[in-house]
């Protein structure tokens, strides 16, 4: 994220979760979350998910904009507590 005052980009969090699910559906799921919990105010997010095979899925907000998408909830399990709440 791109913090205003001192004009840098900073990465938030980090996190690391082992699951067997889709990596690009957990990345939507930490990206809905995340953006449930906060005001955006014309910042931009993503989310860089990176397996242990090397392969990279790259998310942005974009790609939550199918009306009917809701995260699975065996994905939610893998989230931190403030994140899977923001989407309860």
């Amino acid at each position: 994220m791109h913090e205003r005052f001192s004009r840098v980009w900073i990465c938030k969090d980090f996190g690391r979760a082992v699951t067997g699910a889709d990596p690009a559906e957990l990345g939507r799921t930490v990206l809905a979350a995340y953006l449930a919990g906060r005001s955006i105010q014309g910042e931009t997010f993503r989310v860089v998910v990176r397996t242990d095979d090397g392969s990279q899925h790259v998310i942005t907000p974009g790609q939550l904009a199918d009306p009917g998408w809701q995260a699975d909830p065996a994905i939610c399990q893998t989230l931190p507590a403030y994140l899977r709440n923001a989407l309860a």
